[in-house]
């Protein structure tokens, strides 16, 4: 297909779907796990656990050299935080984003986790970048380009007065965690001259996962080249599912 989206059969959307609904049950022993006075490499060793024991791997693992099997990012962290012995403590807000690999196949999803009882604006932040992520997926219809789903992201958040995140986005996935194309959680408006915007047809699949924060869209990395923060300190929600457009519409794989 034109730039580069490699379309998917019938029978590789089903081994992403194997692959996708044991990242959904790797996120849930995780979830379920989530309290005050946990630590964030205790977190990544159940995803761990729950992963190898279910047959697939950590499509995380050593992948660009990430030293750990599950992206764990707190409160102000966006993405890509790195497990270590912090302990979770009443109201944080934690980003559990998870990858698996089965049959050759990936798939990517991610949630925004309460820790205890959280704050009214950290909980609506949580709920609203989550109904975001359910807008741009009702867009992933055929027909529609690439921009419309960022469009229906942008729709849902801006009014808020959120931040969205503009340096990261959703990605095409298959074989490989990031394929094309790349999928900007906002509007054609903001987009940059000559950014590819295709059509949606059956067969393609994206990992859409809206970023967004309760300060300024701004981020940076900090030292350890990983782990992305708001540059304001505020917090930030992240939701991310797997998802097959088809002739019948979306199809979310990483959830049962």
């Amino acid at each position: 297909m034109p730039g580069g989206i490699e379309l998917k059969t019938a029978d590789e959307i089903a081994y992403m779907r194997e692959a996708s609904l044991i990242v959904f049950e790797a996120l849930e022993e995780m979830q379920k796990a989530v309290a005050p006075g946990i630590t964030l490499d205790e977190l990544d060793a159940i995803g761990e656990r729950a992963t190898l024991k279910r047959g697939a791997v950590c499509a995380f693992k050593g992948l660009y050299g990430f030293p750990k099997n599950v992206c764990i990012s707190v409160n102000e962290q966006v993405v890509h935080g790195i497990p270590t012995r912090r302990k979770l403590v009443e109201g944080d807000l934690v980003k559990l984003d998870h990858g698996a690999i089965k049959h050759g196949f990936y798939g990517d999803s991610a949630r925004t986790v309460h820790v205890g009882k959280v704050s009214a604006e950290a909980a609506r932040l949580v709920e609203e970048t989550r109904l975001a992520l359910e807008a741009g997926i009702q867009a992933m219809v055929p027909g529609n380009r690439i921009s419309d789903i960022g469009t229906a992201i942008e729709a849902h958040a801006a009014p808020f007065g959120f931040g969205i995140v503009r340096d990261y986005g959703g990605h095409g996935i298959g074989k490989k965690l990031h394929e094309d194309p790349h999928v900007p959680n906002y509007g054609p408006a903001l987009w940059s001259r000559g950014q590819p915007n295709p059509r949606l047809r059956a067969g393609i699949v994206l990992a859409i996962e809206p970023m967004i924060n309760l300060g300024t869209h701004e981020v940076e990395v900090l030292p350890d080249r990983w782990t992305v923060v708001t540059r304001d300190g505020k917090l930030s929600s992240h939701w991310e599912h797997t998802i097959a457009v088809t002739d019948d519409g979306p199809k979310v794989l990483t959830r049962p």
